[in-house]
C-alpha cells in the first residue's frame, strides 16, 4: 500500500515541476518525417507517408478521465480522413499511470471499445527526461507562445501539411470543439 502511495505521490511530484518549468527542447532532427517510430504492432516505420497531410498528435491513455475522447478523435478521422486529416495516436503512461497496458492490450483496447481506425504507435513517453524523440520535436518546433511540456493525457499537436507543428489543444479540448474542428478546417 505504501508503494503505491509512495508513486503516486511521485507522479504528483513530476506532474507538479511540469506545470512549473518551461524545458528548453531539443531536436537533432530537421523534418518530422524522418523521425523513426514504431507502430503499435512493433514494426519500424517514419511518417513520409503523411507527407501533404494535415496530422494531430494525441497522447493517449485508456485509464484517464478524457478517455471518452477517443470516439471523437475516431469520428473526427472518419469525417476528414479522405480530405487529408490523420490522426496520429501516441499512448504514455507519464500521468498517474493511467496507461498501464501493453502495447497489444492498448490496440485491442482501442478497437474493441472504441472502433478506432487511426493510426496508433508504440507507447513511450511523451514528456520528462525521456521524452521520444518524435514529440521532442514536435514540442521544439511548435510556436513560442505554445511550447512547454505535455501536461497530461489527450492533448492534441495540430501541425500543418508541410509537417509544421501550428497549434496546441490541451486535454479539455474535446474532438468536436468548435475551435478545434474549425483549425483542422482551415489547415484542411
Amino acid at each position: 500500500m505504501f508503494s503505491k502511495i509512495s508513486g503516486r505521490l511521485s507522479a504528483l511530484v513530476s506532474l507538479a515541476a511540469s506545470f512549473c518549468s518551461k524545458p528548453d527542447f531539443q531536436s537533432n532532427h530537421s523534418s518530422l518525417y524522418q523521425i523513426p517510430i514504431k507502430t503499435i504492432a512493433d514494426a519500424s516505420t517514419d511518417l513520409s507517408m503523411y507527407q501533404g497531410k494535415v496530422l494531430v498528435f494525441v497522447n493517449l491513455a485508456s485509464n484517464c478521465g478524457f478517455t471518452y475522447q477517443y470516439e471523437g478523435l475516431e469520428a473526427l478521422y472518419k469525417k476528414y480522413n479522405e480530405k487529408g486529416l490523420v490522426i496520429l495516436g501516441f499512448p504514455s503512461n507519464d500521468f498517474l499511470g493511467q496507461e498501464p497496458g501493453s502495447n497489444a492490450e492498448i490496440q485491442t483496447f482501442c478497437k474493441v471499445k472504441f472502433g478506432v481506425s487511426f493510426p496508433l504507435y508504440e507507447k513511450l513517453p511523451v514528456s520528462g527526461k525521456n521524452i521520444q524523440p518524435i514529440y521532442s520535436f514536435l514540442l521544439s518546433k511548435i510556436p513560442e507562445t505554445e511550447r512547454g511540456s505535455v501536461r497530461w493525457n489527450f492533448e492534441k499537436i495540430l501541425v500543418d501539411k508541410n509537417g509544421n507543428p501550428v497549434k496546441r489543444f490541451r486535454s479539455g479540448t474535446k474532438p468536436e470543439d468548435p475551435a478545434f474542428v474549425s483549425a483542422i478546417e482551415a489547415l484542411l
